[in-house]
């Protein structure tokens, strides 16, 4: 069996690279966490097929596979959950045992308790036998994101005979499926130990395939290397600008211009429209110039010179933002 993980940069292709591997004569099985990259993914594939949605491709997000893929075929009889509500259980002193520690009183599923409580109904043996009855090949988009129990989860399912492919960007953690207690609480610490846990279940780890970005420039790559210590390189050779912004006839400029994305680390919403959260538009591949607004704590940081040493999910966001630019990016104190 070829298993394999993709260790990628922003704006390297990576859905392109999994619509590309796509055959005819393959029966695929696509899973991904985001609604804009199942979007994505849903646009590609049926471009690629010339409009129509091939029969042989079957593409879930990530709760639909664990909830109508994995769950339903085998205990919903038994269950009679109603679907999944995507926050955690108030309740911390409840025992694994119970009912009440996976569902609410309504019957609907703690989205980060339904791999654990798959798990511990013994089904994941069923789940592998039925991937590997309807699938020749498992794949995952966006695998960075699963987290917590699921990554448990997740790797149960690398046990099946069938060919399996990961594709995601380490440093573009910026969701979590799943948060529960201490439960891989660190798993995202240490790239190289993160990439064990893949090698450990038999999953070879590829870094080149996917090791530079067709949408950034040489200039954008440099300045994410050099200043948040995030190693990314580029395919193209021209310069674009990234620069700090603190004039406020320029910034007035940028603020009025319609065509530049203002990302903000939260609570974009009560700007209005043409502005977005940084982490949000990860997955996006639709901007020219982004005009990235610094908070307060990354602000300190960049006029220090350490933007590396930001909290690892606020360095995280704040790379996704400035690599959504094909063109310039302007940092604007927020």
């Amino acid at each position: 069996m070829d298993k394999r993980v993709i260790f990628a940069v922003a704006g390297s292709g990576k859905t392109t690279y999994i619509v590309n591997s796509l055959t005819a004569d393959k029966r695929s099985l696509i899973v991904t966490y985001t609604n804009s990259n199942f979007d994505n993914l849903t646009q590609k594939i049926t471009t690629k097929y010339g409009g129509a949605w091939p029969e042989n491709i079957t593409l879930m997000t990530f709760f639909q596979f664990l909830y109508r893929f994995c769950y339903k075929p085998f205990l919903s009889d038994r269950c009679g959950a109603r679907g999944i509500i995507y926050e955690p259980n108030p309740i911390r002193t409840l025992k694994q045992t119970q009912k009440a520690y996976y569902l609410t009183r309504t019957d609907y599923f703690y989205s980060n308790r339904l791999s654990l409580f798959l798990d511990k109904a013994g089904i994941i043996p069923d789940i592998r036998n039925r991937i590997e009855t309807y699938f020749d090949e498992f794949i995952i988009d966006e695998v960075q994101d699963i987290s917590g129990r699921d990554f448990s989860f997740l790797e149960q399912l690398m046990e099946a005979n069938i060919n399996m492919l990961f594709v995601g960007d380490f440093f573009q953690h910026t969701y979590n499926t799943s948060l529960d207690g201490n439960v891989n609480k660190n798993l995202f610490d240490d790239p190289i130990k993160y990439m064990k846990r893949f090698e450990d279940k038999g999953v070879t780890p590829d870094t080149t395939t996917l090791l530079n970005s067709w949408r950034c420039s040489r200039t954008i790559c440099d300045y994410i290397s050099t200043n948040l210590g995030i190693s990314i390189s580029s395919n193209r050779i021209d310069d674009t600008v990234i620069q700090f912004v603190s004039d406020p006839v320029e910034i007035g400029k940028i603020l009025c211009d319609e065509s530049i994305v203002k990302l903000h680390y939260q609570n974009s919403a009560k700007y209005g429209s043409g502005h977005k959260n940084w982490g949000d538009t990860k997955g996006e591949d639709c901007y020219g110039n982004v005009c990235v607004m610094l908070n307060k704590g990354t602000m300190q940081k960049y006029k220090a010179g350490k933007l590396s040493e930001l909290a690892p999910s606020t360095r995280n966001k704040l790379y996704v933002a400035i690599t959504r630019a094909r063109e310039n990016v302007y940092l604007v104190s927020e």
